[in-house]
């Protein structure tokens, strides 16, 4: 009887040891870096929006809001607009984003992954 609780209390860090340091493992920190547009952030893609956009399409002041996603590849897909003015200025921003270059992609732990953004545009009122 001593003898199996001599081995018992030998092998029982192993075990403990063996549950603790696997490879299923995750981690929710890891090293991310965001995407980037020519070599900037979402201000420089904001400068490219706004160049592109044709604002004559826009009819009265509102909020719109698309969501996309930049790829592994960098390339920017599954375009929604979540939230928007009108057809004419809804149709307007799927033809700017849809124009986008590639975007750098996101990377966690070095390898590039996908990530979906949220990019709002608020329109004011003109002046008279």
């Amino acid at each position: 009887m001593k003898w199996i609780a001599v081995i018992v209390l030998a092998f029982l860090p192993m075990v403990s040891f063996a549950q603790i340091g696997g490879e299923d493992e995750v981690y929710l920190n890891g090293d991310r870096i965001e995407a980037k547009f020519k070599g900037g952030g979402i201000d420089k893609f904001s400068e490219f929006v706004h160049s592109e956009f044709d604002y004559s399409k826009v009819s009265k002041p509102g909020k719109m809001l698309a969501a996309f996603t930049i790829d592994e590849e960098g390339n920017l897909k599954n375009i929604k607009l979540l939230e928007y003015i009108d057809t004419e200025s809804a149709g307007e921003m799927i033809r700017v984003l849809n124009k986008c270059p590639k975007w750098e992609p996101a990377k966690r732990n070095g390898k590039p992954i996908s990530i979906e953004i949220k990019y709002p545009m608020v329109f004011k009122a003109k002046k008279k």
